[in-house]
């Protein structure tokens, strides 16, 4: 498991996220506070609160694919 934290800014970063996100198989998941919504769901991500940075959970075990990830969400990234 790997976590980071991102932001998702607007209506685009959202639409942008999930058509990464679709992409692929682990588990995806994006937590706000007490909150924990698939980071594949449009609705769910609507569902946070987007003024705040979020934390995204990535289920995998494989490095690679956990690098390919990072790679293609790396503009939401925050360090």
């Amino acid at each position: 498991m790997t976590e980071l934290k991102i932001r998702l800014s607007s209506v685009d970063d959202v639409k942008s996220f999930v058509n990464i996100a679709v992409k692929y198989s682990c588990g995806l998941y994006i937590i706000a506070d007490r909150y924990v919504v698939d980071a594949k769901s449009i609705v769910g991500i609507f569902s946070l609160d987007l003024k705040q940075t979020l934390s995204l959970r990535i289920d995998s075990g494989n490095e690679d694919e956990i690098k390919k990830i990072k790679n293609d969400i790396e503009q939401f990234i925050e360090e």
